[in-house]
């Protein structure tokens, strides 16, 4: 039975060709080419978020199981599938210390363009999930001052330690986006940063979205640069993507196209997440998938000029995360959007990397390992 299965997958899901050819049928697709037509004979579907699982999509196909090697699902209609008896399964937390790199890189960048000093800055993260708490513990290890907000959380688990989030744009001087997308419901996330919440911000703070897109009202964004209501922003989620605001693109610090979670041990583990997920729904034998493995970083020794603190940690985690320069490529076209994510170069995450330490930089060691670098000294 095992090798009837047949399965759709979207050619763009990292390191999954091959992987399971031989217990399943496979026909890998471009996101584009998955259709009610493509998926009629499927028993199972692989996708990432472009792929939009909905009636138009499965009406009278024979899918069974759907995969998708990301954390969210809104690209999922649930309740059809709930109806429909087809079960579906994501990869939560697959790429949080992926994002996570992302802010490092994002806050270090910001510090030094606006000369700002992180261990004297306030980030107020919004959503306190997987992604959020690996946020979280790394600005602390930057000696950032952390407040949360969660409310479903803080109402499900009553944690004293979290805070609104109008003490939030009283307070930070960094406000950081991790929810997941919601329209309706006691919590919708959708325009959570809008007009009102932009007129109680006192600290004018440096915005960052790498949740999703509809998270961050465009136009107020925009008129917030322009007021200067906030200092600065970096986005990798947009509205509209991958037809994104241009003159936003233009305007934000940082824009990214969407990739924040894109680290190669992310992805790795996205895939391996749903190839589980997969042969537990069939009851196939996983010792029969064929092995993966991620590609080693092409410079893996790195080092740092500076002695300094904030300047040394700023030269190590741009030689593992370049930030600025997949910036300035989306900046440079922005209709490359969908082209610089499915071609996107493999990130290794800090503990791929040896930092060779010398004397004069002792200081930075500690800091250095609870991000997650291996230590040389010199």
């Amino acid at each position: 039975m095992n090798n009837k299965i047949r399965v759709i997958a979207d050619c763009h899901i990292p390191f999954l060709q091959g992987t399971i050819d031989n217990i399943a049928t496979v026909t890998y697709l471009a996101a584009s080419e998955i259709s009610n037509r493509t998926v009629k004979d499927a028993d199972a579907l692989l996708i990432r978020t472009r792929t939009h699982c909905n009636e138009s999509l499965l009406d009278s196909s024979k899918v069974q199981f759907i995969g998708t090697a990301t954390i969210g699902y809104d690209h999922i209609d649930t309740q059809y599938c709930l109806q429909k008896g087809i079960v579906w399964k994501n990869a939560p937390g697959c790429n949080a210390a992926s994002v996570a790199q992302y802010i490092v890189a994002a806050l270090l960048y910001m510090a030094r363009k606006h000369s700002l000093s992180l261990t004297e800055s306030t980030i107020g993260i919004i959503g306190v999930g997987h992604v959020g708490k690996q946020v979280a513990q790394m600005a602390e290890t930057l000696g950032m001052r952390v407040l949360l907000n969660d409310p479903p959380r803080q109402e499900k688990e009553d944690l004293p330690h979290f805070v609104s989030i109008h003490e939030i744009a009283e307070k930070a001087n960094f406000i950081s986006y991790h929810t997941p997308y919601t329209n309706s419901g006691v919590y919708p996330t959708h325009h959570l940063f809008d007009q009102v919440y932009c007129k109680q911000l006192k600290k004018k703070p440096i915005i960052i979205n790498a949740a999703r897109g509809e998270i961050v009202d465009t136009t107020t964004l925009l008129n917030a640069l322009h007021t200067r209501t906030i200092t600065d922003c970096v986005l990798d989620c947009w509205e509209n993507e991958p037809h994104i605001s241009a003159t936003l693109a233009q305007q934000a610090g940082i824009a990214t196209p969407h990739i924040a979670g894109y680290s190669a041990d992310g992805k790795a583990t996205a895939t391996r997440m749903m190839i589980t997920a997969l042969t537990d729904y069939f009851g196939i034998n996983i010792q029969k998938i064929n092995p993966f493995s991620i590609p080693l970083p092409i410079k893996s020794s790195i080092f740092a000029t500076s002695n300094q603190m904030q300047d040394a940690l700023y030269e190590l985690v741009s030689q593992t995360y370049p930030i600025l320069q997949e910036s300035c490529q989306l900046k440079n076209d922005v209709s490359a959007f969908e082209y610089l994510r499915n071609h996107y170069p493999i990130r290794r995450e800090f503990f791929a990397y040896t930092v060779h330490v010398k004397k004069q930089q002792l200081h930075v060691v500690p800091i250095l390992q609870q991000l997650g670098f291996n230590i040389q000294y010199t």
